[in-house]
């Protein structure tokens, strides 16, 4: 997450420094901490079901619905962007690989978020709602990159099929 696309908002946007960033994120940390539920102690945990609607519905560990999305979630997009950089993926072929992430990206968000009650401490609740949220930011900010600056991302020299995606 933000391999690519921060260094490029830092460097070539310069819409906000990494401080700035850094107070951003501390201050959302602090929020969704603060707004996460309480854990119930009488709630009882059905992980015998299926794993989607389990992780839908909000009764699951949020550890077992967090990080395996995320790990994969991460991988795939450290792929795409690495892809994309060196010019063997095009930008349409980019932007087919972030739309077909998008609606696994809403199940797992709503999931964490539902999910955040069944977690021992709230800084753990807060912390992955922190991190769902800067999922959306990622995303956010690689359609700015997208429709903006795409001769900063994309190796537009080499993309001769789609080089018109790079104006």
């Amino acid at each position: 997450m933000f391999i690519y696309s921060l260094p490029l908002f830092f460097n070539s946007i310069g819409f906000a420094s990494p401080l700035e960033l850094l107070i951003i994120s501390l201050a959302l940390l602090i929020i969704f901490v603060i707004s996460a539920p309480q854990r119930l102690e009488k709630y009882q945990l059905d992980n015998k079901g299926h794993y989607f609607f389990s992780a839908w519905t909000g009764t699951s560990t949020l550890k077992w619905v967090f990080w395996p999305f995320f790990i994969v979630l991460n991988g795939g997009l450290y792929v795409a962007d690495t892809l994309a950089k060196s010019g063997l993926l095009t930008v349409s072929s980019w932007d087919d690989v972030h739309f077909m992430f998008l609606l696994p990206i809403i199940w797992w968000l709503v999931a964490v978020w539902r999910c955040s009650a069944q977690v021992d401490l709230k800084i753990w609740a807060g912390g992955a709602r922190l991190l769902t949220f800067a999922v959306l930011c990622e995303y956010a900010l690689k359609l700015v990159i997208r429709i903006d600056y795409p001769r900063l991302f994309f190796n537009c020299e080499e993309l001769l099929l789609d080089y018109g995606s790079c104006f």
